[in-house]
């Protein structure tokens, strides 16, 4: 129960330290799952981020939902679902209001404006961690300028992206593999 109880406080505290949802959780996720409580690894955590992007839902919703289930079962999936989600129903409901009275103030605009430009570097910021754990040798380079180029030049779903980056890695290690064998 004392387990579950600092799952569902963790992934509150994630939810409610984040304003952009979604990717904006990110960094904060990696630090309080990998750093602060070790219950995943950089190349874990990555694993789950891609995941939970090719999942329907919210990629920082998903994310908690595999790390619970995999440290407490659905339980656990259940507990830090709600722990993330718990804190924005609560300032959405508090803010839906306030919102539409004073979204048309030039200071209000300044603040999301200033918000959106921060959401952009816990982004940055993420990406560069993530980097780290994901991009090891050439093949991999080579698999991330491939998605890249394509992510940039065409309109897909994320899924295809996943895929295809998948079955690119498992390509490139087969033919790399296969040259080693005749060396």
């Amino acid at each position: 129960m004392n387990q579950l109880l600092e799952m569902y406080l963790t992934f509150a505290k994630v939810g409610v330290m984040t304003f952009g949802g979604g990717y904006a959780m990110l960094p904060i996720l990696q630090r309080e799952v990998v750093e602060n409580k070790h219950w995943a690894t950089e190349e874990e955590i990555a694993d789950y981020f891609a995941i939970g992007q090719c999942t329907p839902g919210v990629i920082a919703v998903n994310t908690a939902t595999f790390i619970g289930k995999k440290y407490a079962g659905n339980l656990g999936g259940v507990v830090t679902t709600l722990g993330v989600v718990t804190p924005s129903i609560i300032i959405i409901t508090l803010l839906a209001g306030l919102i539409t009275n004073f979204a048309d103030l030039p200071v209000v605009k300044s603040a999301f404006a200033g918000i959106r430009v921060c959401v952009c570097v816990l982004i940055l910021n993420s990406v560069l961690k993530l980097w780290k754990s994901a991009v090891k040798d050439r093949l991999t380079l080579a698999i991330f300028v491939a998605v890249l180029a394509c992510s940039v030049l065409f309109d897909w779903s994320p899924v295809v992206f996943v895929l295809a980056a998948g079955l690119l890695g498992v390509g490139l290690v087969l033919v790399s593999a296969r040259k080693e064998g005749k060396q």
